[in-house]
C-alpha cells in the first residue's frame, strides 16, 4: 500500500458489471479533480486473440478442458504485482492496452504510430508522470497465487459480484448481442472457466474492502432461458464493508441518504438496485477525497 501513490482496484468476473463502478469512479475523479492512470486487466493476458485460441487447442489436446482467461497460465499475474509495487513506490511503471475492436486499434495506432490490430496488444509504454492514483479494472486486481500477492499493494479494493445466475445472464446477453456468440459457445465458455473462477476469482472477494452484490428479486433460476436481464428496479444491492472503521463508514448517514435502504448485518447495507450508482458515489467519493488529500500532503 502507498500513501503517496495510492492504488484502487475494481475486480469482477466477465459479465459482472464492473463498468458501472468504473463510471461512478470517473464521475468522482472529475468532480474531485483527480488525474488517474487507468489500467485495464485485459492488458495482462499472456496471449493475444489468435495465440489464445491456439493455446486452448493445445490444452484440450493435452486433456485440459479448463484452460481460460481466469487462470494463471493465460495471464501475467507477476506483471500485475510488479506494476502495483512499482507505482506504489515511485508513481511510475509500464502498461499496455489490449485492443478489443477496430475503433480502439485506430485510436492507439494514431497515438503511438503503430499498426496493431484488433485482438492484439500495444507495446509496453511508461506511465505518464504526475498522476494522482492508479485505477485498475479487471479480473485479477487482488489475486493471490503462490509468490504473487497483488492484494498487498492495493489501497482500496472494490468487488463487483452479482449472484452467479445474474452474472451468467448478463454475460449471455452481452456475448450474444455484442459479439455474436452462440448460446452453446457461451455455455461452453462458462463451464470451461469454472475451476479457475472458483480458485482465482472468488477468493479475491474476501480481500476487497467493499463488495457490491446485485441480487435480483425476480426468478433467475434458469439463466440459460432468460429473455432479458433483470432491471435495476427488479434488484437489490448488498454492500459489504470488510472493515467499516478503515474508511470511517457512517451507516446512519448512508441510511438517511439512500431511501428504502436497511442494514442486514453490522457491516452490510442493502439498497434498492436503482440506487446502486448513487450509493457507489456517496460511499466512494469521501474515500477517494481523503486518499488524495493524504497523498498530496
Amino acid at each position: 500500500m502507498s500513501r503517496k501513490h495510492p492504488i484502487v482496484a475494481v475486480t469482477g468476473s466477465s459479465g459482472a458489471g464492473t463498468s458501472t463502478v468504473k463510471r461512478a469512479f470517473e464521475h468522482i475523479f472529475l468532480r474531485e479533480n483527480v488525474n488517474p492512470v487507468i489500467v485495464e486487466g485485459d492488458s495482462f493476458h499472456r496471449f493475444n486473440r489468435v495465440e489464445m485460441k491456439d493455446a486452448m487447442k493445445k490444452a484440450e489436446a493435452a486433456g485440459n478442458n479448463h484452460f481460460s482467461h481466469f487462470g494463471p497460465d493465460a495471464n501475467l499475474f507477476d506483471k500485475i504485482e510488479e506494476l502495483f509495487k512499482t507505482y506504489g513506490e515511485t508513481g511510475g511503471g509500464k502498461k499496455r492496452y489490449y485492443i478489443h475492436n477496430d475503433e480502439e486499434a485506430a485510436h492507439h495506432n494514431a497515438r503511438l504510430g503503430t499498426s496493431v490490430k484488433s485482438g492484439e496488444f500495444t507495446p509496453w509504454e511508461d506511465i505518464p508522470e504526475g498522476t494522482d492514483l492508479m485505477f485498475y479494472e479487471g479480473l485479477h486486481g487482488l489475486v493471490v497465487n503462490g509468490e504473487v500477492n497483488t492484494a498487498q499493494h492495493v489501497d482500496l479494493g472494490v468487488g463487483v459480484v452479482p449472484i452467479v445466475n445474474l452474472e451468467w445472464i448478463q454475460k449471455i446477453f452481452r456475448d450474444h448481442g455484442e459479439r455474436g456468440y452462440t448460446a452453446e459457445a457461451i455455455v461452453d465458455t462458462i463451464l470451461r472457466r469454472m475451476p479457475d473462477y472458483v480458485k482465482y476469482l472468488t477468493p479475491q472477494f474476501s480481500l476487497t474492502d467493499i463488495n457490491f452484490q446485485r441480487v435480483p428479486t425476480v426468478d433467475t433460476s434458469n439463466p440459460f432461458i432468460a429473455r432479458d436481464i433483470p432491471t435495476p428496479d427488479e434488484s437489490m444491492v448488498v454492500i459489504r464493508f470488510r472493515d467499516p472503521k478503515k474508511f470511517g463508514i457512517d451507516f446512519p448517514y448512508l441510511l438517511n441518504m439512500l431511501h428504502d435502504s436497511f442494514m442486514s448485518r453490522r457491516n452490510s447495507i442493502v439498497v434498492p438496485g436503482g440506487k446502486m450508482g448513487l450509493a457507489m458515489e456517496i460511499i466512494l467519493a469521501p474515500i477517494i477525497s481523503d486518499m488524495i488529500e493524504k497523498s498530496r500532503t
